[in-house]
């Protein structure tokens, strides 16, 4: 069995610094560094800390019941402030897994368990039989929980990860957006959004199907209206209205916005640069979050079935724990187009 000396050896230090990462002694300071790679060490030699402990962790994987409660963590706290997007799908999945008699342990943002010692807590004081992940979390977090041992893990929204994921198609959501603006008689098109799990534009899904439907029409991209928002929805407005300003770029016919919630203050830099949607520029989304229809002129966009996916999302993970559902599928739900005034002459 691995010993505080092991751990101490491995990272380079003292046992005594080992023992207070190790205890969540706070009374010295520790170089953050230092506990991440001793926590490292922890999960690397599966340490326990003491020879009871380790009797006990033993008898406990043996005879472990299942305690009915179920983990969230969420990329950041304000998915699940009131967001239009993810708000909706965090409620129907806390709905369904409390109908089912399970309880939501906790709720942290992947901020919050980059602390080694308070994910450790999670994970194996509370013993929680599931975790659902929401965004993009990080790929620690994630290959911690992988190797905790009858954890079952779902996830929305977590592309670059290796678990059980529901969501909706988002490559063929985005293009058949934009298929809709060149159906329309669009040649130039812009695109509003941020990036993907890799932190590069280029491995966003909606911004692959932008392309694809853009390379299967032979239009070529306009690389001065691709706009890096970084999710920022401050940033959408400026950008566009920084690009409306430029004279020596032509501007499109068109935009696709890879959210709502980016779309709306870029069509507010339409409209304050005096030109009108969609005679000059008309515009097309994803999401179709309730205030979508209330914009002027009302938003098309593809509507994605949130409540659904929360709902499948606890559904499916109750159908793991139950050992009816494998790991390493992806459930995706059907999206429908929702044509309004912003990207069409036609009144519907």
């Amino acid at each position: 069995m691995p010993t505080l000396k092991d751990i101490a050896e491995l990272v380079g230090v003292s046992i005594s610094t080992a023992s207070r990462v190790v205890r969540n002694d706070t009374s010295r300071h520790i170089n953050p560094e230092t506990k991440a790679k001793v926590w490292e060490a922890v999960r690397q030699l599966d340490y326990t800390p003491n020879e009871s402990a380790r009797h006990l962790v033993n008898k406990q994987k043996a005879q472990r019941k299942p305690t009915k409660q179920i983990g969230c963590i969420i990329q950041t706290a304000r998915l699940n402030d009131d967001h239009p997007y993810y708000s909706p799908i965090i409620t129907s999945f806390t709905k369904k897994i409390l109908e089912s008699g399970y309880s939501l342990a906790f709720m942290h943002t992947s901020d919050e368990l980059a602390d080694d010692a308070l994910l450790h807590r999670c994970i194996h004081e509370i013993q929680v039989d599931g975790v659902i992940l929401v965004g993009e979390v990080g790929p620690a977090i994630v290959e911690y929980l992988q190797k905790a041992e009858e954890l079952a893990l779902i996830g929305i929204c977590t592309n670059g990860t290796e678990i059980t994921m529901v969501d909706y198609d988002r490559i063929h959501a985005a293009k058949s957006a934009v298929d809709h603006l060149i159906a329309q008689g669009h040649q130039s098109i812009g695109f509003v959004g941020g990036p993907g799990h890799t932190g590069e534009l280029g491995s966003e899904e909606r911004f692959q199907g932008f392309k694809f439907a853009m390379y299967d029409a032979g239009i070529p991209l306009n690389k001065d209206w691709i706009i890096d928002t970084r999710w920022e929805i401050d940033r959408s407005y400026e950008r566009v209205m920084e690009q409306l300003k430029r004279t020596d770029i032509e501007r499109p016919t068109a935009i696709f916005s890879a959210s709502d919630q980016l779309a709306i203050p870029a069509m507010r830099a339409i409209i304050e640069s005096n030109l009108s949607i969609p005679e000059d520029v008309a515009f097309i989304s994803i999401d179709n979050i309730d205030f979508a229809q209330y914009t002027t002129p009302p938003l098309s966009s593809v509507h994605v079935p949130k409540v659904e996916i929360g709902m499948t999302a606890a559904a499916t993970l109750l159908d793991m724990l139950k050992g009816e559902q494998p790991q390493l599928s992806k459930v995706l739900l059907p999206h429908k187009l929702i044509v309004r005034q912003s990207s069409t002459y036609q009144r519907n």
